[in-house]
């Protein structure tokens, strides 16, 4: 079993989008809430983005349902990014494709956002945090 995991801020002047990775369980949910929450109370709109996930757990699950009713009760949109076959199922059987908006990449995310993919012409994303 993979115990890696991380959640990496990155901005980019348009839109900051949260990388969670790795296995996301009960040891590591609570990190993964604590980063959301601060995302929330920082920024207008936010991107999740779960495509190197490897492994899910209802607690989660249960991080991202509260950060997606914060998200909603503050007025900001919420974004999952899901491309691994096994997480996107799980959001299926649940019923939770229905509460959140899941695109195929971070590209699609922030469009749907109205973003834009760069601050300045030519310059990458910057790395604000993470943690491993």
């Amino acid at each position: 079993m993979d115990q890696t995991h991380g959640v990496a801020e990155e901005s980019d002047g348009g839109s900051v989008v949260h990388s969670v990775t790795g296995e996301i369980d009960v040891a590591v949910a609570p990190t993964v809430r604590e980063r959301l929450e601060q995302a929330v109370a920082e920024d207008g709109t936010l991107v999740v983005d779960l495509s190197g996930v490897s492994s899910i757990d209802s607690s989660a699950l249960r991080v991202l349902i509260g950060t997606h009713g914060d998200c909603d009760s503050t007025g900001i949109e919420m974004r999952l990014v899901i491309t691994e076959p096994r997480i996107l199922k799980v959001f299926e059987i649940t019923g939770l494709t229905d509460l959140f908006t899941i695109v195929p990449n971070v590209a699609v995310a922030t469009k749907a956002l109205g973003l834009t993919p760069h601050s300045e012409p030519g310059r990458p994303p910057r790395k604000v945090s993470s943690c491993e």
